[in-house]
């Protein structure tokens, strides 16, 4: 009997354009890549993607002119920036094609050989607004206020004769398509644009070439040696190309694919391609994803700002599994997102930290206690495991869906859903308790369900904490190096199984001060030390226990949790505090904690504090915090207690 054919995922990023060096948005774009490839692997199927580097061009001559270099050396050194990064960003399982190749240059000329045969490229005279920062020409309808739409500049009118592709030939075509195939392209956003641009009827026929005359670094066109091929035409194909072209196995194998791009090249892969393919006779690709930019502190990056992030960077300094974890975590993939440092600590010790690294933390310190860091055998599942099971393969189903449908951040934070309900079962339990009271049956049933539950997040984080995954999988026992399949993972809870050795102790996702407060600390070093009172009093002085008396410290549970509308570092809390009623508390824990990650968490407060108005919102009683190795930590009772208990 033969084996079942494996099914087949191909995913492009952008060829990107190298007369820069490589920024944030280039490894974001092939980060996504590489985790929707891991993610198909998982579930069995034969995937890889292409990446690579766009050579040609008016702004590659430009660049290389600047450096003093010629436009061969320069695009040979700039590629190899981008093919040096990726590895160090843990991205695997690509192939880096670049258009200078001498193989995409034949099929390239191969394919516009074709696209001339069947009569859809005429020459013509033209005079036209060209811009040389998009390098292309604008009609009047694409201008805003005369200046090009992307640079704000106003282009040069230049004459000329060149070659053109009948576009405008396939526009009704294709605006019915889209119309037709409403997850063609996608966040919806950007399908809307697409059309918008067919609708206002600003499109019309493509030029493909640029005369000799004016530029000489490009791929000679097949059928006029005097002209170049315009760029956009040369990169796209270079998803073909990378195939080995129409004729190619792979191009059998893996065609259609996806296309990863962010939204300021919209046009050439929503318009452009599908029709260059149309005319071409070959099918379309399935899906065009669209991200938006990462701004820095709601501004665009660029080197005058000063405000570039340098993805290694950052990488090396908090670790590359959670850098990963936080641009797809921050992200809502369409829109555009602020990156910052502060952003990126808060969301490390959150999530990362107080949530999934405390949960492995306290677990497995337990199993070495409990059970010398040894699967026991669990005893028949009662209501309480039963949910987290079902909760579990639901979260797990729901991640692979939202994940594969580009949805990342929502995959996570749903994910986190079930991490948190986790610590939260881990509360219920107090498996302290039955240790202590001697219940080894019940106790076995409880840390082998939290076992199993830990390492079904750790398979779902493979994807995007590659390391990090690895190293979860290890510390619960699992002897490959490589995850295993999915398989029938999504459908079943199943258990760890009984007698499999388990690490002592886990500190996965250390926690980390932010700058500011660094330098806080540096200055309260230098101040100069205070003596100590004879009497041996405390810091603030001694109290009466009448005057403790006074204060009426609750338990309560965190029902809603936003961020203030007017001061960044403080939390709007609204706190059930059972009889007492629900309170609202301001509190300045939004450097350390995530809104969504306190919600359901209980805590204590201090309620007969007299209100206080901050920044115009007010808020009635305390949260209390202590200070931590990594900052502020939430004071939390052992074990979950009736909302409104006091505390004596």
């Amino acid at each position: 009997m033969l084996e079942e054919e494996l099914s087949q995922f191909y995913i492009t990023t952008p060829i990107y354009y190298v007369n820069a060096r490589p920024h944030l948005g280039h490894s974001y774009s092939t980060m996504v890549a590489d985790a929707l490839v891991r993610l198909h692997r998982l579930e069995g199927e034969e995937s890889f993607f292409v990446t690579g580097s766009d050579e040609h061009g008016d702004k590659i001559v430009q660049a290389a002119e600047k450096n003093g270099q010629k436009p061969q050396a320069f695009v040979d050194t700039i590629s190899g920036l981008f093919q040096q990064l990726w590895p160090t960003l843990g991205i695997e399982n690509y192939r880096f094609a670049r258009t200078t190749n001498p193989e995409h240059e034949k099929i390239v000329q191969s394919l516009l050989q074709k696209v001339y045969d069947a009569g859809d490229i005429y020459f013509g005279s033209f005079s036209g607004h060209y811009c040389y920062g998009c390098e292309r020409f604008y009609t009047e309808k694409e201008l805003e206020n005369g200046l090009c739409p992307q640079h704000l500049t106003k282009p040069e009118l230049i004459s000329e004769n060149n070659y053109f592709f009948r576009m405008s030939k396939y526009l009704p075509w294709l605006k019915e398509y889209i119309t037709s195939h409403p997850d063609f392209i996608r966040p919806e956003r950007y399908r809307a644009e697409a059309l918008g641009m067919l609708e206002v009827g600003a499109l019309d026929d493509l030029c493909i070439s640029r005369p000799k005359t004016r530029l000489t670094w490009g791929i000679e066109l097949p059928f006029d040696s005097n002209y170049v091929c315009y760029v956009w035409f040369d990169a796209l194909l270079t998803y073909i190309s990378a195939l080995g072209g129409p004729d190619g196995a792979d191009f059998a194998k893996f065609w259609p694919g996806e296309h990863l791009v962010a939204k300021d090249i919209l046009k050439p892969h929503a318009v452009f391609w599908p029709i260059m393919l149309k005319s071409m006779g070959l099918p379309l690709y399935k899906h065009l994803n669209v991200h938006g930019y990462w701004l820095s502190r709601d501004t665009k990056m660029s080197k005058s700002l000063g405000n570039i992030v340098e993805p290694k960077a950052m990488a090396d300094k908090y670790g590359l599994d959670a850098f990963r974890y936080y641009l797809f975590r921050e992200m809502h993939f369409g829109s555009d997102a602020s990156f910052s440092e502060e952003s990126l600590i808060t969301r490390i010790n959150a999530d990362l930290s107080n949530d999934l690294g405390n949960l492995f933390s306290r677990v497995l310190s337990m199993m070495s206690r409990y059970f010398d860091a040894t699967v026991p055998v669990p005893q028949a599942m009662n209501e309480d495991d039963q949910a987290i099971a079902d909760h579990c393969v639901q979260a797990m189903q729901n991640f692979v869906t939202l994940f594969g449908g580009i949805r990342f951040s929502e995959a996570l934070e749903n994910l986190w859903e079930f991490v948190r309900a986790l610590n939260k079962y881990v509360d219920s339990q107090a498996p302290w308790s039955l240790y202590k009271a001697g219940n080894t049956d019940r106790l076995a049933t409880v840390m082998v369900t939290l076992l199993t539950g830990m390492r079904k997040i750790a398979l779902c984080l493979v994807p995007v904490m590659p390391k990090a995954s690895a190293l979860m999988l290890s510390q619960l026992g699992e002897a490959s190096e490589t995850p295993s399949l999915f398989g029938d993972e999504l459908q079943t809870f199943g258990v760890i199984p009984s007698g499999q050795k388990l690490a002592r102790e886990s500190n996965i996702f250390p926690r980390f001060e932010k700058p500011k407060e660094k330098a806080e600390a540096v200055d309260k070093k230098a101040e100069p030390k205070k003596e100590k009172s004879s009497e041996g009093k405390g810091s603030k002085g001694e109290v009466s226990i009448d005057a403790f008396a006074q204060l009426d410290i609750r338990v309560g549970t965190i029902e809603n949790a936003s961020r203030h509308p007017n001061a960044d570092k403080i939390l709007v809390l609204s706190i059930n505090f059972g009889p007492l009623g629900v309170r609202q508390i301001l509190s300045g824990l939004a450097e350390y904690y995530t809104p969504e990650a306190l919600v359901n968490r209980q805590v204590c407060a201090i309620l007969n504090l007299k209100p206080r108005k901050i920044r115009g919102l007010v808020s009635n009683g305390m949260v209390l915090t202590a200070e931590g190795e990594g900052g502020i930590v939430l004071l939390q009772p052992e074990t979950t207690v009736p909302n409104g208990g006091a505390i004596a």
